[in-house]
């Protein structure tokens, strides 16, 4: 990886999320992946999340193409825990610069603490949507670990594809 591609990347993905029209998610590609549960959680998500859920699960289609469906299915659903808060660009960059100690999961924070919060437990709580709306239990469970993966083979694989893009 060329060393001004990841600041060069999150800077198209930051003037991109200015304005949610901005956005241009290949709904229908995701909808097609997905179980009927799921589809709602991912109509749910932000356009500007979804528009990057569709590159991470086309990035990794492309890169393996022996992913199972429930990983393509885990990159469309990655950050649906971010929908959790309503998407507000400054907090967003305010919270992957703003590094420390990560908060607790709960109680729900206000604020720049809220974006923090979201920010470091995404996606445990993105697994906990996916449980709740009756969706698949290893989709779940690569959403929770896609930032931690951990000895978990795919959950690596989304994770670095999900680094990169």
């Amino acid at each position: 990886m060329k060393p001004w591609s990841w600041p060069f990347r999150a800077a198209v993905r930051t003037l991109r999320g200015i304005r949610p029209e901005w956005a241009r998610p290949d709904d229908a590609w995701a909808e097609a992946r997905l179980d009927a549960p799921e589809r709602s959680l991912y109509r749910a998500m932000d356009p500007r999340d979804r528009a990057h859920a569709v590159q991470v699960a086309r990035a990794l289609t492309r890169a393996r193409p022996d992913a199972p469906a429930e990983v393509v299915r885990a990159a469309l659903l990655h950050d649906v825990g971010k929908s959790r808060r309503a998407y507000r660009v400054s907090e967003r960059i305010a919270a992957h610069l703003l590094r420390g100690a990560p908060p607790p999961p709960e109680p729900t924070r206000h604020g720049w603490a809220g974006a923090r919060q979201v920010a470091a437990h995404h996606g445990a709580y993105g697994a906990a949507m996916i449980r709740a709306a009756g969706g698949s239990a290893r989709v779940a469970e690569l959403v929770a670990r896609h930032d931690r993966p951990g000895v978990d083979r795919w959950a690596a694989v989304l994770h670095e594809i999900d680094r990169r893009t």
